[in-house]
């Protein structure tokens, strides 16, 4: 079956400092538990903010290393879901629950 990526984007201006609330961890939590029983899921984790990030970009032959944060970056990676499913179809039916609990309740 073929594998699908689904991003989650935050903007860190706006994302709470403490992190997600107690509510969103589990209303994620279940939905984990679900997709993880459906056998779709592969691997899922919330990523570290820009701010303890590094870039490394090849350019002209060199490689070059950017401590973050990155100021210019208005939007970020901030989780992913790896999802195994049998189409297209059912990997966006995922990605829309694993989307919805972000929403508030």
């Amino acid at each position: 079956m073929p594998r699908y990526l689904s991003l989650v984007r935050i903007d860190e201006t706006s994302a709470p400092a403490e992190g997600p609330s107690e509510d969103l961890m589990q209303r994620m939590g279940e939905l984990i538990e679900e997709m993880t029983k459906a056998g779709v899921l592969l691997d899922t984790a919330g990523l570290t903010p820009s701010a303890q990030g590094t870039r490394a970009t090849w350019e002209g032959g060199r490689i070059s290393v950017t401590d973050g944060p990155f100021t210019e970056s208005k939007e970020v990676i901030g989780g992913y879901a790896l999802m195994q499913c049998k189409d297209k179809a059912e990997a966006l039916e995922w990605t829309k629950r694993f989307l919805q609990p972000r929403s508030p309740a």
